[in-house]
């Protein structure tokens, strides 16, 4: 089934939705699936996956946590996270989707971590049972032990420095200078889905795969893949049919489509734009030399089609 909704963009700033499915990258669907506590089944099965969680070790529930973390004064930068979630064991989860890439990436996913690391500093000074006397000032005593924080990003995009390597997920931990690991507590895992190029054939049991094949297909899926067969992806597909929603979330992922689609029109017009600036100063190089090689302007006119008037600046 296909759904039609709307006219043009230009008639009523609303796109097209001709898809049976959502599109996993809108900021709606994402935190649909990922952000509510109704389909957090969802980001178990997710997480379970990616961690490789099996037997006594699975992620068994989650709550969500509010997303909006603000700093100690209001002079202090805040952070939105896209999803902010605890399991059973304490273990606190940042899941975001990256859409484009930023020039600091890897010191944003750095400060993102350092809000649930405070939560946790406080929790432990609450939960220690008693209390110090230090210098005259009663304090309460914490050993200051971490319990494991997960910043997981997909990235719609190469990861930076990452570019000529076809892995697909990237678990980043802190390491000594002679690469032995630190401390595990902090896990840093990268997922770029533009390297993941399985086709549904290609897929095995691998549970992340599938889930991947998921992610990153379902705008452009019909159906359900039959590869996709267990009980999990059934609720995947059934979740993100758009005729199953109310014309409240219609509205609202109209909006979060149209956001969707303006980011990646505004992206695309600066690339063409920097590949037209890009060969209109390669042409004012050959200008150039070509004047410097007394050519008649005649003849750097009809090579490089610039003015006579631009030759003459030169």
């Amino acid at each position: 089934m296909q759904i039609l909704i709307g006219n043009t963009m230009a008639e009523d700033k609303n796109p097209q939705i001709l898809e049976r499915y959502v599109n996993f990258y809108t900021d709606f669907a994402f935190k649909k699936f990922f952000g509510t506590d109704a389909n957090k089944d969802l980001l178990i099965s997710f997480l379970n996956a990616l961690l490789d969680l099996k037997n006594e070790n699975t992620i068994k529930d989650i709550t969500h946590l509010n997303p909006e973390q603000l700093g100690d004064t209001e002079d202090d930068r805040r952070a939105v996270y896209d999803v902010y979630c605890i399991n059973e064991k304490n273990e606190r989860f940042i899941v975001e989707m990256q859409k484009g890439r930023q020039t600091y990436f890897k010191d944003r996913s750095l400060y993102y971590c350092t809000f649930p690391i405070q939560e946790e500093a406080i929790k432990g000074r609450q939960e220690s049972g008693f209390e110090v006397y230090a210098d005259g000032v009663k304090r309460t005593k914490w050993d200051y032990r971490l319990k494991p924080i997960y910043v997981v990003a997909f990235l719609n995009f190469k990861f930076p420095g990452n570019d000529k390597s076809d892995r697909v997920v990237t678990h980043v931990y802190l390491k000594d200078d002679e690469n032995k690991i630190f401390n595990k507590n902090l896990s840093f895992i990268y997922i770029e889905l533009p390297k993941f190029v399985k086709t549904e054939k290609e897929l095995g049991d691998n549970m992340l795969e599938k889930w991947l094949f998921a992610i990153k297909n379902l705008r452009s899926l019909k159906n359900r893949p039959k590869t996709l067969w267990e009980t999990i992806f059934k609720r995947v597909f059934e979740i993100a049919e758009i005729a199953n929603y109310t014309p409240q979330e219609l509205s609202e992922y109209r909006s979060s489509l149209m956001a969707f689609n303006d980011y990646y029109n505004t992206l695309e017009t600066a690339k063409q734009e920097g590949r037209k600036e890009g060969e209109k100063k390669k042409t004012l190089e050959l200008a150039k030399k070509m004047k410097e090689q007394n050519l008649n302007i005649e003849t750097i006119i009809s090579i490089t089609n610039l003015t006579a008037e631009e030759i003459k600046n030169l």
